[in-house]
């Protein structure tokens, strides 16, 4: 079995880093670790040295669902990997039947984008820790997460399990998750590479973008996992990519991933992504993992070998096609992961549900819930002033980790909105629920429903209703729907006829509480002005219904921020209003460029719904004493804030930069640096962030570089991209 590692090997870890990555912002290595890279270097050679050409090629194509070949003879295990991007999956068969009767239920943690809205990257690491921990009790050695692609469009099947629109904000959530995953023992796998910013047609799909939007919005957050998060696998996209699939592209796996990047891991593709022998072998490409079992022949036992980069490989080396040098630096990459995870040492068991993983799926769903309006102070809701609470909404009494894709999770349990509300009331209040519509296909308003869920709030001392997306009409593939791998989203209108149910529960209770679960934001037009109170719940993983209940009653303060803007309608997002949606002819044409999400809503002056960096709290914070020092490259922002309110808080102090001299036309704003501030009331704290070159820079198609233009720039903090506190100038 596998496990948290100790110290002496989370510090082996780290010491054999430099051998794997090549950071531009690594620190000189000692002698000491140049010699235990030396070392570890001579042993995967020596093993190279050792194996026949059959079996180097069995390394680098799967041996089974999720598995890739080992060498018994040499000692070499079959690298073992399995979906995860919050909650290692359930068990898979070697050719893919479900296994019966295995203990695989694991810690359901909160969904990507619940993640990056606590804009707290010490909670991306706690994630990644449960994650590496129990992929190490299940025997693995490789977890397919994170999740990086940016959310572009809202239609997006698979927003939930991504993390941000913004490149920043997505870098320094990814860190932390890589870091502790893989000082779990486990390697992590940031996923997929590159631009893989919709489900339809995923596998056909050609994309089109500027360089500059490239590097400035679809990159960093790759570049930061392989130089800050010394990331030891990729994972290549589906889709094309300016005509070639990314699993087949040069440009993307060797000229940036492998030597602009300077990733030494190893680059497997998603499952069926190979799509040819000679397209794949002959650029970064290591391991070809695959779905499509028709090509692996008839009978009891699937010939793997049958894939692209299998046993047709033998006849192209024999024959001078293909140099065996090429063979051999792809097992050298997928030794180096072997070696950094201690793959040839015995691990002890990791851990398996713990109260202490429990606690960190808790607080991540604490801290993700988002306040999005609290009109009249509606909330928090006063225990003591309820007798009888009304819930209304099928989406409080359902549990949503079974479904969604490859990400589905068979959690340990799940804690639903409705029983998350039943513990906390207990013997004190009555809580009373009503369907109000129905989970079905071409489900629409359901009158008998409505009325039902009418007569209960009317008849209750308050009303919650729980609403959102979901992600599939059932836990199987073929249902998958709306929020959920391998489909998008029709539009942004809230299906099974929610929004006639909640004009109606606002008629009966105009303080009906809304609460909206799903990866992304809604078409509130038809209710928002008459909803006094609304938040945005994500999918809050095994305890989101405790923490929910904790935040409606005032428990704790919300403290959850909008990692993406939430427009007031489809037709303002940038991927529709700048940029070809949806697919034509296969061909999706990036002309938004640099201008998604706030970037474009702040430049082109489009009001959203709620904006990018948006949650309200329960208490309020002022900010002053604003400060900007520069020494050298380095700027160091400080300014303080103090918590103003009567209860406790946390407060994401938001930095932008705008630049006001620039030769090439920028964004209004950009998000540069962030800091969680937790506050007792009446306590104040002076912070300090600082800003590095990049942050002032931008990415120059003409000359192929990031330029730093001198000239005046501006720095805005504040709590959200629409809500600037201080200002202040700096030139540079």
């Amino acid at each position: 079995m596998k496990s948290i590692t100790t110290v002496a090997q989370i510090i082996l870890l780290f010491v054999l880093t430099p051998l794997f990555f090549s950071s531009c912002e690594s620190e000189a290595t000692t002698d000491t670790e140049d010699v235990a890279v030396v070392d570890v270097e001579a042993q995967i050679e020596a093993l190279i040295s050792q194996m026949t050409l059959e079996e180097k090629i069995t390394m680098i194509h799967a041996s089974s669902s999720f598995t890739s070949g080992g060498v018994e003879r040499l000692g070499i295990p079959e690298l073992v990997m399995s979906d995860g991007p919050h909650g290692v999956r359930h068990e898979h068969g070697r050719d893919w039947e479900k296994d019966l009767n295995v203990r695989d239920s694991s810690t359901y943690l909160p969904v990507g984008t619940a993640l990056a809205a606590t804009w707290n990257p010490e909670l991306g690491y706690a994630f990644g820790s449960v994650l590496g921990s129990e992929a190490n009790f299940r025997g693995k050695d490789v977890i397919l997460g994170p999740g990086l692609n940016i959310i572009r469009s809202p239609l997006n099947g698979r927003n939930f399990e991504y993390l941000t629109e913004d490149p920043y904000l997505n870098a320094q959530m990814v860190v932390g998750y890589i870091k502790g995953v893989q000082d779990q023992g486990i390697a992590a796998c940031a996923k997929h590479y590159v631009a893989n910013n919709l489900e339809f047609e995923r596998e056909k799909v050609n994309v089109e973008m500027s360089d500059r939007a490239l590097h400035e919005i679809y990159l960093p957050g790759f570049k930061a996992a392989v130089q800050q998060g010394n990331v030891l696998t990729v994972m290549a996209a589906y889709n094309k990519f300016r005509g070639e699939y990314c699993a087949h592209n040069g440009f993307l796996l060797d000229d940036i991933l492998k030597e602009s990047f300077g990733f030494q891991g190893a680059v497997i593709s998603d499952w069926n992504a190979v799509k040819g022998t000679m397209e794949s072998v002959n650029v970064g490409m290591d391991l070809e993992m695959g779905t499509d079992l028709s090509m692996l022949g008839s009978g009891k036992e699937l010939d793997y070998s049958k894939f692209h980069m299998g046993d047709t490989l033998i006849t192209l080396v024999n024959t001078g096609v293909v140099d065996v040098a090429v063979i051999d630096e792809k097992v050298r990459r997928l030794l180096r992961v072997m070696f950094a995870t201690n793959m040839f040492d015995e691990r002890s068991p990791g851990a398996y549900n713990t109260k202490e993983h429990q606690q960190v799926a808790r607080q991540i769903a604490d801290e993700a819930i988002v306040l999005l309006k609290n009109d009249d102070k509606v909330l928090p809701l006063k225990k003591a002033d309820i007798q009888t609470l009304a819930v209304v909404g099928a989406n409080a009494n359902r549990k949503h980790a079974g479904a969604g894709g490859s990400s589905q999770v068979k959690a340990y349990y799940e804690v639903t909105a409705l029983e998350g509300l039943q513990n906390l009331a207990g013997e004190s209040m009555t809580v009373n629920f009503s369907e109000g519509y129905q989970i079905k296909k071409d489900g629409g308003a359901d009158a008998a429903l409505i009325a039902e869920a009418v007569r209960n709030v009317a008849a209750a001392d308050a009303a919650i209703y729980v609403g959102g997306w979901i992600h599939g009409y059932s836990d199987e593939w073929n249902d998958n729907a709306l929020d959920a791998e391998a489909t998008d989203k029709p539009d942004m209108n809230l299906p099974f006829g929610q929004d006639e149910l909640i004009q109606a529960l606002l008629k009966a209770n105009p303080n009906t509480i809304i609460v909206l679960m799903g990866g992304g934001p809604v078409d509130m037009q038809a209710w928002k002005a008459d909803a006094k109170g609304i938040l945005q719940a994500w999918y809050p993983g095994m305890e989101g219904g405790n923490a929910l209940a904790s935040i409606l009653f005032g428990l704790q303060s919300p403290s959850g921020k909008l990692p993406m803007t939430f427009p007031e309608k489809l037709s303002d997002s940038p991927a529709h209003k700048l940029a070809q949606f949806p697919v034509e002819n296969l061909q999706m044409d990036y002309t938004d460029d640099i201008y998604v999400g706030y970037r474009y809503f702040d430049s082109y002056d489009v009001a959203p719904a709620f904006p990018f960096g948006h949650g309200l709290s329960y208490t309020t914070f002022s900010y002053e004493d604003l400060s900007i020092e520069k020494t050298g490259g380095l700027v160091t922002v400080s300014l303080k804030i103090t918590n103003t309110g009567d209860m406790a808080g946390a407060e994401v102090v938001q930095l932008y930069v705008k630049d006001e001299d620039s030769t090439l036309k920028r964004p209004e704003k950009e998000l540069k640096a962030f800091q969680k501030v937790l506050l007792q009331p009446g306590e104040s704290k002076t912070i300090q962030l600082e800003l590095k070159e990049d942050a002032f820079s931008y990415y120059d198609d003409t000359q192929n570089k990031w330029i730093l233009e001198a000239g005046t720039f501006t720095l805005l903090a504040g709590s959200s991209s629409r809500d600037i506190r201080l200002e202040g100038q700096l030139d540079w």
